[in-house]
């Protein structure tokens, strides 16, 4: 009997899988209950929130130095050490300290967060081919959907007193995910001491950055505003909880195909109609009053998002080297990651003047982002030809 060894590159494609999901469902496992518990340790409003931006302020300061040492040192090792640096740095919850000294602990997290995302995707750039890079960055994709799926229903039934507890398991996933990194090959095991080459600046990297900066926008309204704007609706708080789950559900089963469309479609036209669709109905939302209805308008604005972030990170890395895609998926991530944090923190004040003013001002924002890749993405061939089929991608986690 001939045994057909697994391919490599699939092989790496499901232990990444398993690390970011387990990563993702560790880092939201206590999230939902996090400034409760900051307030219980005596921390103020002003305190609560210094605590929760420092994980975004972190990662924007941070990533696009990471991508940089994984494509100087190998992104297996950073990998490694990141994980490690979350899951110990989770476990400091179960101190008795005060509220202000968690900033370093969600400082610690963000940057290693980011980094973690950055070596995965560009890990996965690296291993396949641009034929079918599509539908392997969509399997990552849908990892991070179903962690952050499971892991707040995991933590519910942990209380706010117990949340240490909570964070403590979220670092045992993250050092056992660790343990999974020390045997996966990134792509890059061999260290290259060679000097860096330097990183392309073109058309297909600046027309992702922006797009990246529209996705990031919309998502910094939902985080700041969406539960208070289905409050104003008088949305019960199962209508509020629902309504993620509704958006999340379609974009996990859907991703694989938002994947094939990458590899088979014009890359270009996918992910500008998908932000686009995004921005309509951020617009749209604030004057709907039906709560049921607003259910399923999310599944709706879900299907666009799931089937075109897979087409623009196809698009930031097309036609790079191998050793320049960490930098260019730490100068997206970088740009997704801040434009999230400024739309978070300006949606809030202008919610206090109107209800629907964030959602019209950043939609009409996050559009003007989506429509100048028409720009940037002009020349750029949206169509890639498959030159390979030797690897053939699982379904969805």
């Amino acid at each position: 009997m001939v045994v057909v060894p697994k391919d490599p590159a699939t092989t790496t494609l499901w232990r990444l899988t398993v690390i970011v999901a387990l990563q993702w469902m560790g880092a939201t496992l206590g999230l939902p209950l996090l400034p409760l518990f900051l307030e219980h340790r005596g921390g103020t409003p002003s305190v609560v929130g210094l605590v929760m931006a420092s994980f975004f302020v972190a990662g924007v300061a941070t990533q696009f130095a990471f991508g940089h040492l994984a494509d100087r040192f190998g992104r297996r090792k950073l990998l490694i050490v990141c994980l490690v640096v979350y899951g110990l740095a989770s476990m400091t919850y179960l101190f008795r300290l005060a509220a202000p000294w968690f900033v370093a602990t969600r400082v610690l997290q963000g940057a290693a967060a980011g980094a973690i995302e950055v070596t995965s995707l560009s890990a996965v750039s690296s291993l396949f081919p641009e034929a079918q890079r599509g539908r392997a960055v969509s399997q990552i994709f849908a990892a991070q959907l179903f962690g952050i799926a499971i892991g707040p229903v995991a933590g519910v039934l942990a209380s706010v007193r117990d949340l240490g507890w909570a964070f403590f398991a979220t670092g045992v996933i993250s050092l056992v995910a660790a343990v999974v990194a020390v045997r996966t090959d990134l792509g890059d095991l061999a260290y290259d001491p060679t000097p860096l080459p330097r990183m392309q600046w073109n058309t297909r990297l600046v027309g992702a950055l922006f797009a990246a900066s529209a996705s990031g926008l919309s998502v910094g309204v939902y985080e700041a505003c969406w539960s208070l704007l289905m409050h104003a609706h008088h949305a019960s708080t199962l209508q509020i909880r629902l309504s993620w789950t509704f958006f999340g559900v379609p974009w996990l089963v859907l991703s694989r195909w938002g994947g094939w469309l990458a590899d088979h479609a014009n890359r270009r036209l996918v992910a500008v109609a998908g932000l686009l669709n995004g921005a309509a109905f951020l617009a749209l939302y604030p004057h709907i009053h039906n709560n049921d209805l607003i259910l399923v308008l999310g599944s709706c604005e879900s299907v666009g998002a799931s089937l075109c972030l897979p087409a623009i990170s196809s698009l930031m890395s097309q036609g790079a080297a191998d050793r320049e895609l960490s930098r260019r998926q730490g100068l997206y991530t970088t740009s997704n990651t801040a434009s999230l944090a400024l739309a978070a923190g300006v949606s809030g004040f202008l919610f206090t003047i109107n209800p629907a003013l964030p959602f019209t001002v950043i939609a009409v924002a996050s559009s003007c982002f989506a429509l100048s890749t028409l720009f940037w993405w002009r020349h750029v061939n949206g169509h890639v030809t498959p030159r390979s089929l030797a690897h053939p991608l699982p379904s969805n986690p």
